[in-house]
C-alpha cells in the first residue's frame, strides 16, 4: 500500500472515461438533471467522472457500483456505503455525488489522494454476509489500485475486514491488524473543529458551551460528535430514524430527542445534520432557525448553487461539508502511508484555520462559503495537474 504504483492499469473496467479536463462542479440544476434522466455515461461526463464500474454477483447477492472521480492527486480512496436504495438509479446517482465530493475532500485537506466512493444496494441490517463483503473486496482488487475502500454508512470494522481478505486496497482495518479502526471519532474531531471556526465567525468566540445545538444522525459520527459537544457543555438536542440509537445517546446523555419531522422547526444556534444528504433543501431553509450550519453528512446541499445562495441571503453561516468532515479521509490517509494516530488528529485540527479561511474569504468576495472551498480544492487539483503534465 505504501509503494503504489504512478500509472495504474484500467482493469475490469464496465465504464470508462479518459483525458478529463476538469473544471469547476457545482450541483446546478443541469447536473442535477442529468442524474435524473440521462445515461450512466452522460451522468459521468456532465459530473467529470473518470469510471464506473457495476459490480453484480447472484450467487451471493452483490449489487454494487463503484465511481471513481478523480486521481490527478493520487489514488482515489472513499467509504463503501451500503443503503436500501430505492433503485439502481438512486444508487447511482449518490455514488457519482459522493465520489465527487471526496475528490474536493481530499484536494482541500492537502492529501494526495483522487475522489472515489461505492455503495452496496440493500439492508445493511438483512442483506449483509461475509461471502458478499468478501466478493465486493474481488471487485475493488480488479480496479488494480486505482481506488481503496474503507468503511461508512452500513459498513462496520468487521465488514472491512472481509474485504481485506480479498484485496489490499482498504483502509479502515482494526487497530490489531495494523490500522487505524473506526475512522469515526476522528471524522467528528473535524466536524467539531469546523464548527468552533464557524461559531467562532458568527458569534464572536468558539466556545459552544450553552449553545443550542441541533444534531440530526446519532450514528457513528454523530454520537462521536455529541461526545464532544457535551464535554463543552453545549444544549443538544439529537434526532434519528432509528428508535435504537436514540435510546442510546439520550441514557448516556442529557439531550432532548426531536421527532425527525420537527427537527427543522427547533429553536437552535447550529444545526448539525451527521445523517444522509440534502437535507439543505427548499423546505428545510424556509423552516430552519439557526445561526450557523455545521455537520458531518456529506452532499448536504440538494442544489449546490441555488441553496448555497440561499443559505448566505438568510445570512446562515455555512461550513462546507467535505471540508469539515475530513478527518476520516485524513485518518484513512494517515494509514496508506504509515499510520500514526496523532498525526492523523494533528492534521485534522487544520480544519479549524481552513474553515476559517474559507469564511474570512466568503465574507471579502460576497460569494458562498461552499463555492469558494470548491474553489480553493479545484486550484491545487489544477495546479497539481500541471505539474503532471511536465513529467
Amino acid at each position: 500500500m505504501q509503494n503504489l504504483p504512478e500509472e495504474i492499469a484500467n482493469l475490469h473496467l464496465i465504464i470508462s472515461l479518459s483525458n478529463i479536463i476538469f473544471k469547476p462542479m457545482f450541483e446546478t440544476n443541469e447536473v442535477k438533471n442529468a442524474t435524473q434522466v440521462a445515461g450512466p455515461l452522460e451522468q459521468m461526463a456532465t459530473m467529470d467522472h473518470e469510471q464506473v464500474l457495476f459490480c453484480n454477483d447472484p450467487d451471493t447477492g452483490l449489487k454494487a457500483i463503484i465511481a471513481v472521480h478523480n486521481t490527478v492527486l493520487g489514488p482515489s480512496l472513499g467509504g463503501t456505503r451500503m443503503w436500501a436504495y430505492k433503485n439502481e438509479a438512486e444508487a447511482l446517482k449518490d455514488v457519482l455525488r459522493l465520489s465527487r465530493g471526496m475528490t474536493f475532500k481530499s484536494a482541500i485537506s492537502g492529501l494526495n489522494l483522487g475522489g472515489g466512493k461505492a455503495v452496496i444496494i440493500g439492508d445493511p441490517h438483512k442483506d449483509k454476509s461475509e461471502a458478499l463483503m468478501r466478493r465486493f473486496g474481488q471487485f475493488v482488487e480488479s480496479l488494480n489500485g486505482k481506488y481503496i475502500t474503507a468503511e461508512d454508512v452500513g459498513i462496520t470494522t468487521r465488514d472491512i475486514e472481509y474485504v481485506a481478505e480479498e484485496t489490499e486496497y482498504v483502509s479502515g482495518l482494526p487497530e490489531s491488524r495494523g490500522g487505524g479502526g473506526d475512522p469515526s471519532p476522528v471524522t467528528a474531531y473535524g466536524v467539531y473543529m469546523g464548527m468552533k471556526a464557524a461559531a467562532k465567525f458568527a458569534f464572536g468566540s468558539d466556545s459552544l458551551e450553552g449553545k443550542q445545538i441541533m444534531v440530526q444522525g446519532v450514528g457513528n459520527v454523530g454520537y462521536n460528535l455529541i461526545k464532544l459537544l457535551y464535554e463543552e457543555r453545549a444544549i443538544i438536542a439529537v434526532s434519528d430514524i432509528y428508535e435504537a440509537r436514540l435510546k442510546a445517546v439520550s441514557e448516556e446523555f442529557n439531550v432532548e430527542v426531536v421527532n425527525p419531522d420537527s427537527v427543522y422547526d427547533q429553536n437552535m444556534d447550529i444545526y448539525a445534520p451527521c445523517a444522509l444528504g440534502a437535507t439543505l433543501n427548499d423546505d428545510s431553509l424556509s423552516r430552519l432557525k439557526c445561526n450557523v450550519i455545521a455537520g458531518a453528512a456529506n452532499n448536504q446541499l440538494e442544489d449546490e448553487n441555488r441553496h448555497a445562495a440561499m443559505i448566505m441571503d438568510r445570512g446562515i453561516v455555512y461550513a462546507p461539508d467535505f471540508l469539515i468532515n475530513a478527518g476520516g479521509i485524513i485518518n484513512c490517509y494517515s494509514e496508506v502511508i504509515g499510520y500514526n494516530r496523532e498525526d492523523a488528529y494533528r492534521k485534522t485540527e487544520h480544519i479549524y484555520e481552513v474553515t476559517r479561511a474559507v469564511l474570512e474569504e466568503s465574507r471579502s468576495n460576497n460569494e458562498p462559503a461552499n463555492a469558494v472551498a470548491i474553489k480553493m480544492a479545484q486550484a491545487r487539483i489544477n495546479a497539481m495537474q500541471t505539474v503532471r503534465a511536465k513529467r
